[in-house]
């Protein structure tokens, strides 16, 4: 049985998120090859074409890119750049990184308050923001007491892997 889309959209997760650099699966007659580049992190995903559209050939593989990060340009937009100044001021901040490429929501609802805000007290259980994954909504929690000086991704905007999202005084 061929493997269905959120199966392979989960496997490019997984290997997205690991150390692994390369990876290849076979199973009835279905290939899927998945190869991290070192600068754009651009998986590549192989299925062995259907019997009736090429019976003469199956070791032909048709090739489909699909890149599970988001566009580079939206990163360059993000509001890293003041960070980096405060950053240098002060050594006593801790980013909170996203565990995972996902979809970054502030409140719980689009019609809630966000979960924290600039000037927010937090401590180590503090839940800070949603990242969405494959319909998942994971709660990410603070893990450090202190002050959120700043929050470095917009609402609804993608995130990678390691990617700072708030910036913490810690105590």
């Amino acid at each position: 049985m061929p493997m269905k889309m959120h199966e392979l959209r989960e496997l490019i997760r997984l290997v997205n998120e690991s150390k692994i650099e390369e990876f290849e699966l076979e199973n009835d007659g279905t290939k899927v090859s998945i190869k991290k580049a070192l600068s754009d992190r651009r998986a590549v995903v192989a299925d062995s074409p259907v019997p009736e559209v090429q019976p003469a050939e199956p070791e032909q593989v048709n090739r489909v890119e699909s890149n599970p990060s988001p566009a580079p340009a939206m990163e360059a937009t993000s509001p890293q750049q003041p960070s980096a100044v405060i950053e240098e001021e002060d050594t006593n901040l801790h980013k909170i990184v996203s565990p995972m490429v996902g979809t970054f929501y502030r409140a719980p609802s689009p019609d809630s308050d966000p979960y924290v805000d600039k000037g927010s007290r937090v401590d180590e259980k503090t839940v800070v923001c949603i990242v969405e994954a494959m319909k998942l909504m994971n709660e990410i929690e603070a893990e450090v007491r202190g002050e959120i000086v700043e929050v470095l991704v917009e609402n609804g905007q993608l995130v990678e892997y390691g990617q700072p999202l708030f910036l913490v005084k810690a105590d």
